[in-house]
């Protein structure tokens, strides 16, 4: 059977974040990374140099930090790319209020 899908995501190009919406994009991007290695993990993937699926290990099994510059971005662009669709759709996000000083 041939696979016929031809992605259509939402366009995005005229949407610029925030710096605060910015920020919210890079810790989400940490975030996307660590709920990926969870699941990972409980799959019984550990780090290895090089990706082995028979042995189930991957280099990417290390903080965000860590990861590659070409890693990182899949996970940066999930993040930045959600926030943008939901600035398209008309949803707005507030950042919580900082604490007064007392």
């Amino acid at each position: 059977m041939k696979n016929h899908y031809i992605p259509h995501p939402i366009d995005t190009s005229d949407v610029t974040l925030s710096p605060e919406l910015v920020k919210l994009a890079n810790l989400l991007s940490a975030n996307v990374h660590d709920v990926w290695a969870v699941g990972r993990s409980q799959e019984g993937w550990t780090y290895g140099p090089a990706r082995d699926d028979a042995r189930k290990e991957t280099p990417c099994m290390v903080p965000f930090e860590e990861l590659s510059d070409s890693e990182k971005a899949y996970d940066l662009n999930t993040a930045f790319e959600t926030l943008k669709v939901l600035v398209k759709l008309g949803y707005t996000i507030t950042p919580p209020q900082e604490e007064t000083a007392k």
